[in-house]
């Protein structure tokens, strides 16, 4: 049998109609829906649920200082129990109610960024100088950063200051002896007006503004020949890390420096702590292996030890001996400016040299820190930086605990209206007059005096390791 099939011819016009008709009712419903959505969005959020509460956002991060602190800090068993957070209006008043008060002054809070830049020497909104004050509490320019407003303004250390926005000096004084200036805020661009005594009698008044700045560790350095022998000398305010020099961490200004007394062929080396507030546990490591003897390379220099929970955090760092010094004793000029960093150098050294301080006490601080915003994230997200005190530092002898400072062996007044390296300058000369005799200083002892303020006093926190007006 056979089946004939009749063609069938497709209405192409008609099939394009049902496509476009379909296309449309569908976008139709498309955007029918996405109404509704949005309606229903809008009709059922609480915009009050939807916008963080800002005080359940600080007892957030007080609750990550509180659980950092427990993880990390040095003593965490000291730490109070059940701690409210709610009851401190801010988180420096949280922290500063929870530290071990009987040896903690040094725990802050600051951020990251000012972090970073206070340890490569990027200061902001300060003129750039220190003061220092002598036996009749007159005030004196201690010390001037290069390329700070004050430095490039030309100021010395030894010029007095008589004035400061037309005040004289004696009406900053506080009813505890100390000083306050009143200075402004730490802002780029806020201006104060000083009036000096230069060291040849003459007056200077000038303005400056506060700046941005890069700030120089070394304030001076020289060889100074004294009969047979090359004393170098080396100020250095700050152990401080150059930005961008990596593997390993370093200073520039540091390598320079021991590079030149290396060159001069120094017997002996005078190193000028005295407003020397701490800085980088890893440019002290750098200046440590450039000046520790060469039978001592590969010994212990320093030891870390945390808290019980964090122990295998603990770390013992060897000496690698670095360029070709063979120093037998080292002097150091120390004052209650003499902190953390500095302290840290004396320590590490004094089992393996003579460690002669000339000049006064140290400041006390055996302790170190490191950023805890690493380990919460919760911190990192708030831009809140926890420095707290996370390990103590043992010498090869396990020397540590120096919280009321080293003693000096020879005690000499600081004589700030002396410039760095003058003839005059006492506690300069008292050093060169050690490594000359062996002299212990009783001559000086009749001239010494304890300044009731340092100017390390009048900083806190991370401030306090690089203090600068």
């Amino acid at each position: 049998m056979i089946f004939l099939f009749k063609p069938f011819r497709i209405n192409i016009t008609f099939i394009n109609q049902i496509i476009i008709k379909s296309y449309m009712n569908i976008k139709l419903l498309i955007a029918r829906f996405l109404i509704l959505f949005v309606s229903v969005a809008i009709f059922s959020c609480n915009p009050e649920e939807e916008t963080p509460d800002p005080v359940k956002i600080e007892d957030v991060v007080k609750e990550a200082i509180v659980r950092s602190m427990g993880d990390w800090y040095f003593w965490n068993k000291e730490l109070p129990s059940n701690i409210d957070v709610t009851q401190y209006s801010t988180n420096a008043e949280l922290l500063n109610a929870i530290i071990f008060k009987p040896l903690d002054r040094f725990s802050y809070l600051t951020t990251r960024e000012a972090f970073n830049a206070a340890f490569t020497g990027q200061a902001s909104g300060v003129h750039g100088f220190g003061f220092s004050i002598d036996a009749n509490e007159n005030m004196f320019v201690s010390f001037v950063y290069d390329l700070s407003p004050a430095g490039q303004d030309g100021w010395q250390r030894g010029w007095q200051v008589l004035e400061i926005n037309g005040k004289p000096i004696a009406e900053y004084k506080t009813s505890t002896g100390g000083f306050n200036f009143q200075l402004g805020p730490n802002e780029i661009g806020f201006t104060n007006t000083f009036k000096f005594r230069l060291p040849d009698n003459s007056e200077k008044t000038t303005s400056i503004p506060k700046a941005a700045f890069q700030t120089n560790s070394v304030l001076y350095k020289d060889v100074i020949q004294q009969e047979n022998k090359k004393i170098g000398y080396w100020v250095y305010q700050s152990f401080r890390q150059t930005p961008g020099l990596t593997n390993p961490t370093r200073s520039q200004e540091v390598e320079d420096s021991f590079n030149y007394f290396i060159e001069e062929g120094i017997d002996e080396i005078i190193i000028d702590l005295r407003y020397n507030g701490g800085g980088s546990v890893a440019v002290t490591e750098q200046i440590l292996n450039y000046l520790v003897p060469i039978s001592a390379s590969n010994n212990v220099m320093y030891t870390n030890r945390h808290n019980v929970e964090r122990s295998n955090n603990n770390r013992t760092v060897n000496f690698n001996k670095n360029g070709n010094l063979n120093l037998s004793r080292i002097v150091f000029i120390t004052s209650r400016g003499s902190a953390s960093a500095s302290e840290l150098l004396i320590n590490s050294l004094d089992p393996y040299m003579e460690v002669v301080l000339v000049g006064d006490n140290t400041f006390g601080k055996p302790v170190g820190s490191f950023p805890l915003s690493f380990d919460s994230r919760t911190l990192r997200e708030n831009d809140v930086e926890l420095v707290p005190i996370t390990f103590a530092i043992d010498n090869a002898e396990g020397k540590a605990d120096y919280f009321d400072g080293f003693p000096a062996d020879i005690l000499a007044p600081d004589s700030p209206s002396k410039n760095w390296g003058s003839a005059e300058e006492v506690r300069f000369q008292a050093a060169l007059e050690y490594i000359r005799t062996g002299n212990t200083g009783a001559r000086l002892l009749s001239n010494y005096f304890k300044p009731r303020w340092n100017m390390i006093d009048d900083f806190k926190g991370l401030e306090q390791e690089f203090p600068v007006y």
